[in-house]
């Protein structure tokens, strides 16, 4: 008899569509599960990280507690993670899981999430957050490769896009998906010629995906929250971008670049994941994950 889905006696599970093989099924109502800070390279003094690096501010577990509503927990349990910015323009928050892969083939990351500025004005402030996205950091005996994706919500109190009246209108802004295929130059850390650095989330760089406009959804006062779902499939032998969706969008990543940088010491069958969000004013900014899963095909 064929063997039945593992999804159909998992009620948690049944809302991914993962691949063969499960690597990471991270629910944070359990805990941080190995997600860690961001931090730059450095070698023996914290001063000689690169400055882009000094203020990635870390994870914490949230019930999602409002000043109106109470706590409303996560999208069905009690904790999320989340990432908040420093209340400054252009601040950002990321978080990372450091795995190794054991097979060269498809990867695929899910995730539940939800973005939100602190809400403590009495306005939607659904231009507040600049951007949210993820990473990929991985590396093979040939290359250490990045694939990069943010959704641009807005940028200098402007939609990301659609026409420049929609902040006016009761029309809900549209934000556009985008990608990088460049890094800031590599640097020497220290002077023992072993470490080295590069500030691969700098504002430059980015890219728009072709026909990568979305609205997502934001709700009417800013202590709603909604929850979106992303999928972001990368194959690993040819080192790119498949696909990626996000809520009912399907998107060909087909055409997407990654950065490409040569081997590292000490990193091969890097696997890493990284989460991050932006804020576009002097407002934290926070990006909310209910659950992660990343699959491969084998």
């Amino acid at each position: 008899m064929p063997k039945a889905d593992a999804r159909s006696h998992d009620p948690w599970l049944s809302r991914f569509d993962p691949l063969a093989r499960i690597l990471v099924a991270d629910d944070f109502d359990d805990g941080i599960n190995g997600w860690s800070t961001l931090i730059g390279n450095y070698e023996g003094d914290l001063g000689t990280m690169l400055p882009g690096y000094r203020d990635l501010r870390p994870a914490m577990l949230s019930n999602l507690t409002m000043w109106d509503t109470g706590s409303a927990g996560s999208m069905d349990g009690t904790y999320a993670l989340k990432l908040a910015t420093r209340p400054r323009s252009g601040h950002t928050a990321v978080n990372i899981k450091r795995v190794t892969w054991r097979h060269v083939g498809l990867v695929q990351l899910e995730c539940y999430l939800a973005y939100k500025p602190e809400a403590r004005d009495l306005a939607l402030g659904e231009l507040d957050v600049r951007a949210f996205g993820l990473l990929f950091d991985i590396q093979d005996d040939e290359a250490r490769w990045m694939p990069h994706l943010r959704f641009l919500n807005a940028l200098e109190g402007r939609p990301a896009a659609g026409s420049a009246t929609q902040q006016a209108s009761l029309e809900t802004p549209e934000g556009r998906w985008q990608y990088k295929r460049e890094t800031e130059p590599i640097a020497s850390i220290g002077g023992s010629g072993k470490t080295v650095s590069h500030f691969h989330l700098s504002p430059n760089g980015w890219l728009d995906v072709p026909g990568g406009s979305q609205v997502l959804p934001y709700n009417e006062i800013a202590t709603k929250v909604n929850w979106s779902y992303l999928r972001v499939v990368i194959d690993t032998r040819l080192r790119s971008f498949v696909e990626f969706q996000c809520n009912d969008r399907v998107f060909d990543g087909s055409a997407l670049g990654v950065i490409r940088l040569p081997p590292m010491p000490n990193l091969r069958s890097m696997l890493n994941v990284a989460f991050f969000v932006q804020t576009d004013v002097d407002k934290r900014a926070f990006l909310l994950l209910d659950s992660v899963v990343l699959s491969t095909d084998g």
